[in-house]
């Protein structure tokens, strides 16, 4: 179904002016008519009696709202932009999304969370007492709107439980495919968010790791989820607009709110990260304390302070290598006798 955008309706002013008017028309003439149960009574009698529908026909929309007016369940269009209109009477406004309620969006809500992730569904509000409120109208925020989904457990490409979250930055751009193609475009665009991101995040080790292709061209690469965050966003945007770009909806970003390993695993993750740096220091503790050794052993040649055979280098280049690598302070042992 393609929106229809209904223009040339702001006349919403001089429509209540009239129908004011009218009633006070209507009230004089029924006063002055009576006693005499003349045409101009009866026509004023049923003025006051149905005119007000003509009241049902007034709609106020401020700036990035929409209504979305069918009559006798036909879409007859949209109308869009700020101002005060005067449409059908008989025109409904329907927005099925209307009472869902999106975590941290333009209508965000406390309710309790049902099964879908950063999404509330209910015919109306819950006020503290229990009673049921009265929804926030039908009316179409055209707004860019934020969905920031729960955190989900996914695995990775490895097979490691990871938590992810995300916030997407979303508004409607088609009224009607967004309250006619799909049931709940809200909650539609809710599920697809977690489908999206389980899609992505496989590809992706949490880390850089070797031998793993998360490109698709059959080459190993160097992304990763803590790595890339950029990337991965930007592939689950890719993926979320797929799926939503027949409900009318425009992803307009998507960024990584939260990324760690799963409680399970992060403790040895951890120690892993751990190692990691300790091989790391260790080897770059190795380079310098072999560069070190090399100055040494040619300071000395060079200025022939001390004349070394094979053996006496080993054993000096063993005892600074010790020296320069250990963990503790060196504890020096002072040769009183000769050096041979």
């Amino acid at each position: 179904m393609k929106e229809k955008v209904i223009s040339g309706h702001k006349n919403g002013i001089t429509v209540m002016i009239l129908a004011i008017v009218l009633y006070v028309i209507a009230t004089v003439g029924v006063i002055v008519s009576a006693n005499e149960n003349n045409a101009l009574f009866i026509v004023s009698i049923l003025y006051l009696c149905i005119g007000w529908i003509l009241f049902l026909g007034l709609k106020v929309l401020k700036p990035g709202e929409a209504l979305v007016l069918t009559l006798f369940g036909k879409y007859v269009g949209t109308l869009k932009g700020d101002g005060f209109f005067f449409v059908n009477p008989f025109c409904t406004a329907f927005n099925p999304a209307a009472d869902t309620r999106l975590g941290q969006s333009g209508d965000i809500s406390d309710n309790k969370k049902n099964g879908l992730s950063g999404i509330v569904v209910s015919s109306g509000q819950i006020g503290a007492t229990g009673e049921l409120k009265a929804g926030s109208g039908k009316k179409i925020s055209l707004k860019v709107m934020t969905l920031s989904n729960s955190r989900q457990k996914v695995n990775d490409v490895l097979g490691n439980p990871v938590e992810i979250a995300v916030a997407v930055m979303w508004k409607v751009t088609d009224t009607a495919k967004a309250v006619f193609a799909v049931d709940n475009y809200k909650e539609y665009l809710s599920l697809q968010c977690d489908s999206a991101v389980r899609n992505v995040v496989k590809l992706y080790p949490y880390d850089i790791t070797e031998n793993v292709d998360t490109t698709g061209d059959g080459q190993a690469d160097d992304g990763s989820l803590r790595g890339s965050t950029e990337v991965v966003a930007g592939r689950i945007r890719e993926e979320i607009q797929k799926k939503v770009e027949g409900a009318g909806l425009e992803i307009v970003d998507a960024r990584i709110t939260y990324l760690a390993y799963a409680p399970e695993i992060a403790a040895a993750m951890l120690q892993r990260q751990q190692a990691s740096a300790v091989v790391d220091a260790r080897k770059l503790i190795v380079d310098g304390a072999v560069g070190m050794v090399e100055m040494a052993l040619e300071r000395l040649g060079e200025k022939e302070i001390v004349n070394l055979d094979e053996e006496r280098k080993a054993a000096m280049v063993s005892n600074l290598l010790v020296v320069l690598c250990g963990n503790h302070d060196a504890q020096p042992i002072v040769n009183s006798g000769s050096l041979y």
